[in-house]
């Protein structure tokens, strides 16, 4: 078991389940330098058998994928698995007392016909966990033995607009958003599909569940609202792009009531003043400003004139989207330094 305060110098064992996929190297890649965690395991069902440093020879890991059947001595349990899989195994880990962090969407959406509608499958009432982000829920985090990790759309459009929904500012009110996000491929997962290939996404884009994504509900639902009866107007349009990590988010916002530029402005840093891994940009943000690091930057790329506001942002869709999100959070939850390990 594992106290709610840690030191540096008396490492948690820690156990990624799904290692063999891109997250889960992420979480390996991190956990390996992190000055508290002792990596214990990797798990993973197709490779188990096989070395992590056959799949990744860039990460200094020679243990072998393990098949889970039961039995973790770890103390912590990363879990970067397929949707539907966590909803197997989380229970019995809370049970045994292990803290878990889920990366998969299977217990974020607090509503089961959400859950169903947008994952395609069903999942019994009551299966949340504390949802993990840091800069909106830091003190539930901190109360937490497990917890789901944001998906990396939510992430990237959600600290985009949070604080035009939960900033003190009173005198506006948001009354629609059109999001274009796009992802590198990555995001995808590591998998041999033909349409993700080189030849294909090579000099090309394409959107892609269009008014559908999975992520939709839960962007709602951590602004206040929902997917099934939404206070305001969402469109969320993803797009696949020819890069390999990275989420860039273009944020079209309608406003009701009167706000200036530099109060809009001002509401965004003094919102995240005291978020380590949010930096408020002067000039407009680029993937490659943040890919391989855990930062969300944001830009303030128009007005409000007419109404009308443009938010630019762009995070790491394996760190600040998944990996690095996630240790982040493992942080807050031990009693660390929120950036340990990730800068």
């Amino acid at each position: 078991m594992i106290h709610s305060k840690a030191s540096p110098g008396a490492p948690c064992s820690v156990a990624v389940f799904g290692a063999s996929g891109y997250s889960g190297a992420e979480l390996v890649r991190i956990i390996l330098r992190h000055p508290a965690l002792k990596l214990e395991s990797v798990y993973a069902f197709s490779q188990a058998g096989k070395l992590f440093s056959d799949l990744y020879p860039s990460i200094s890991c020679n243990m072998e994928f393990l098949r889970y059947e039961g039995e973790c001595a770890a103390d912590i349990c990363f879990l970067a698995l397929p949707h539907g899989e966590a909803l197997k195994i989380v229970p019995e880990l809370i049970g045994k007392g292990k803290t878990v962090i889920d990366l998969s969407g299977d217990f974020r959406l607090k509503n089961p016909e959400e859950h169903e509608r947008y994952y395609q499958q069903t999942k019994p009432a009551g299966s949340t966990l504390t949802y993990g982000m840091p800069e909106l829920f830091r003190e539930e985090i901190a109360r937490s033995k497990a917890l789901s990790n944001p998906g990396c759309y939510a992430t990237s459009i959600i600290l985009g607009l949070a604080p035009l929904f939960q900033g003190p500012d009173r005198s506006f009110r948001v009354r629609a958003v059109n999001c274009t996000a796009i992802s590198g491929i990555s995001g995808a997962g590591r998998t041999g599909k033909t349409e993700l290939s080189f030849s294909e996404m090579s000099e090309n884009m394409r959107a892609y569940k269009v008014g559908r994504h999975q992520h939709t509900p839960e962007i709602m639902q951590a602004l206040g609202s929902s997917a099934s009866e939404p206070s305001f107007d969402f469109t969320f349009t993803p797009v696949i792009g020819p890069f390999t990590r990275g989420i860039y988010s273009v944020l079209n916002v309608s406003l009701d009531g009167e706000i200036s530029g530099s109060a809009v402005e001002r509401l965004y840093r003094e919102f995240y003043a005291a978020a380590p891994f949010v930096r408020m940009r002067d000039t407009m943000t680029e993937v490659r400003h943040v890919a391989l690091t855990n930062f969300c930057d944001i830009h303030i790329a128009s007005g409000p004139e007419k109404g009308r506001l443009v938010i630019v942002s762009a995070i790491d869709n394996l760190l600040k989207g998944a990996a690095g999100q996630a240790v982040q959070n493992l942080n807050i939850m031990l009693g660390l330094e929120e950036r340990l390990g990730l800068v």
